[in-house]
């Protein structure tokens, strides 16, 4: 006999956004991460930009760049878009990770747009966050990606623009990608950095 999924409200788990549900998320990282394709490292809650904080800072171990990890218990709205974008902004973050138990579809196209017409220095991630049980189970995280970076749209620009990258450049460009290609072919390595046109591409063996 089959069981039946169920859905589990969140704030029967967590009854507070800042004091119960930003805690549970920076205590598992780790799992943020590996649903986003980030290898994360936690550095701080609630950091102080302006007269507002950013509930998550944590680093990607790849590339050592800062990512910013805002979280909702509910639906997505207006104030917390801006938020994420104003603390990447002051934190000079590689990456925005925007967690809540709902997307609505203005705010998963408003991710998806910013994805399509930024460069690769900066990347969005939409994620819904649910709890789901069979039958009468204990309630099991469930992280289900909106948005991501388009690889296919970040390539055809890196295209475009190479016409102003020197020969030399080109090349290293060049070999990197297809570095990064037989890396991910190997399925060893979970978090890659993006290719660029430098004399040497960081790996991360992890801890």
């Amino acid at each position: 006999m089959l069981g039946k999924i169920k859905q589990v409200p969140l704030r029967s788990i967590w009854k507070n956004e800042a004091y119960d549900f930003t805690p549970w998320l920076a205590e598992n990282i780790a799992e943020i991460g590996e649903a986003v394709g980030l290898e994360l490292e936690y550095e701080d809650c609630e950091v102080a930009v302006g007269p507002y904080s950013a509930d998550i800072l944590a680093k990607d171990t790849g590339t050592g760049q800062y990512v910013v990890i805002e979280n909702q218990l509910e639906k997505t709205n207006h104030d917390h878009l801006g938020k994420c974008i104003t603390y990447a902004a002051i934190l000079d973050a590689a990456a925005v990770i925007w967690i809540a138990s709902e997307f609505t579809e203005e705010h998963k196209k408003a991710l998806d747009w910013l994805n399509d017409h930024t460069t690769d220095e900066i990347a969005f991630y939409g994620v819904k966050i649910e709890l789901i049980k069979i039958d009468e189970s204990n309630p099991a995280i469930q992280f289900n990606i909106k948005s991501t970076p388009n690889e296919v749209v970040r390539q055809a620009i890196k295209r475009r623009d190479q016409g102003e990258l020197s020969e030399t450049k080109k090349l290293q460009l060049e070999f990197w990608n297809k570095f990064k290609e037989a890396l991910q072919k190997r399925g060893q390595i979970q978090s890659l950095q993006t290719p660029r046109p430098q004399y040497w591409f960081d790996v991360t063996l992890g801890k």
